[in-house]
């Protein structure tokens, strides 16, 4: 129990100390039994944690309000939660978002009021996965200092997090801890006898352990339970090998998910990767969403959408290419289907590039909002029916195939405009070439006398 003049870091709600400490420690997970104790012993995460930093200064003096803690699992964030509550001294309530309720909810709330002098803490892990209304209920708790919140999200609280909670807390973005980092942290885990695997004596070298926190993609966590199968799986005083270690990787997943920020950053670079011409980048992050089980139908559709907005008339070829490799997804399937992926990725990536089309739409849409709406010019409307006739709608268009190279002179707009505008890239330069040609015969024909027209 804590002492009186003391608050009770873990509130109310939790299990009481009726088990001595050393067992109840024993029956937790090695990850949990390795948290840091204070944020000095937190791992990484040093761009928000080195001296003089703004949440260090924040928990010395005790002064923060709510914090949101957003990245990747493994990353730090519910460690870094529990080592400002013990730093503070206040009193700290946990809340999983997907086992909680609005009942549960306020009832930790209430008894936040009648207990001011604590300071509470709420944890929310996965924060994200409340409702709107469960988040409405915190804010005037939150707004009045009555708990101060501490989120944990792996979603983008910009989509997941109502506005008026995310104005009111300080955003803290985590990354994935380097393998170095982890690497370490096992190496203690393996040798801490009070609180890690130490008393079973297991050796492993640091090649192994290094390879391990490769293998977790940032995780400590998934770093931390891996060991301890690893080492619970020997016998006492054996050495932790390669064999082992191997049935682990057989089994290692890419973290990805189908329709989260894993799904959107990943599209993303790879749609810049091609963009920029990088074929190897390319292909590693196909190969990401590929192993994270990705549709590649919404690859295809990337791919033929990057052949339009990216390449263009830069190559005429990567249009028809993609939508080829489209179609071929869909009655190939995979496996077969990533060799088409690939060879439909390379050709966009190693494709001269030219945006010459995206600019000239843009510019057209400019002009029709910024501009008013141009008429049709008379010889240009159609002439079909009695009435368009009578009305002499069609009368003075010249027949571009009765002149050289197609160029009767005749203007399609009654105001000119310079929309297109041919990048000297690839096949485009051609194109730049021939309406130069072009833009020579249209002012001699227009010099010429008006024979020829129909």
């Amino acid at each position: 129990m804590p002492a009186p003049d003391q608050p009770d870091l873990f509130g109310d709600e939790a299990v009481r100390a009726e088990w001595p400490a050393a067992a109840r420690r024993a029956s937790q997970p090695l990850a949990a039994r390795m948290r840091p104790r204070n944020l000095s012993e937190v791992v990484g995460q040093t761009h928000l944690l080195k001296p003089g930093s703004l949440l260090p200064r924040l928990v010395a003096q005790n002064r923060f309000g709510s914090l949101l803690f957003y990245g990747p699992p493994g990353c730090g964030k519910t460690s870094i939660a529990e080592a400002i509550a013990r730093e503070t001294q206040s009193r700290f309530v946990r809340v999983n978002a997907v086992m909680s309720n609005v009942a549960e909810l306020r009832e930790i709330l209430a008894a936040a009021r009648r207990k001011p002098e604590a300071a509470t803490i709420l944890f929310i892990d996965e924060l994200h996965r409340f409702n709107k209304s469960q988040q409405d209920l915190l804010l005037p708790d939150v707004e009045e200092g009555t708990v101060r919140l501490i989120g944990a999200t792996t979603h983008n609280p910009g989509f997941y997090v109502n506005p008026p909670l995310l104005s009111r807390s300080h955003l803290f973005r985590l990354e994935p801890l380097a393998a170095a980092e982890i690497t370490g942290v096992l190496r203690a885990a393996l040798t801490d006898a009070e609180r890690g695997l130490g008393a079973r004596g297991v050796t492993a070298e640091d090649k192994l352990l290094s390879d391990l926190a490769v293998l977790c993609d940032g995780d400590l966590r998934r770093a931390l339970n891996a060991l301890e199968v690893l080492v619970l799986g020997l016998p006492e005083r054996a050495a932790l090998t390669a064999t082992e270690l191997e049935v682990f990787a057989r089994e290692r997943r890419i973290r990805y998910d189908s329709d989260e920020d894993e799904h959107y950053d990943t599209i993303s670079a790879f749609i810049k990767s091609c963009r920029g011409s990088d074929p190897d980048a390319a292909m590693y992050w196909l190969a990401k969403m590929l192993a994270g089980g990705e549709d590649p139908r919404f690859i295809a559709r990337r791919l033929v959408i990057l052949a339009s907005e990216d390449v263009g008339l830069a190559d005429p070829q990567a249009l028809p290419l993609t939508v080829a490799a489209h179609h071929a997804c869909d009655f190939i399937g995979l496996p077969e289907a990533e060799l088409t992926l690939a060879h439909a990725t390379l050709y966009i990536a190693t494709a001269p590039k030219s945006n010459s089309a995206t600019l000239a739409l843009g510019e057209a849409h400019r002009a029709l909002k910024e501009s008013p709406v141009q008429t049709i010019p008379s010889a240009l409307r159609s002439k079909s029916g009695q009435a368009n006739k009578r009305i002499g709608q069609g009368q003075g268009y010249a027949y571009s195939h009765d002149f050289p190279e197609n160029i009767s002179g005749q203007d399609y707009l009654e105001k000119s405009l310079a929309l297109y505008i041919p990048k000297p890239v690839g096949w485009e330069t051609k194109i730049a070439d021939r309406l130069a040609r072009w833009k020579e015969l249209k002012a001699q024909v227009r010099g010429a006398p008006t024979a020829k027209r129909a």
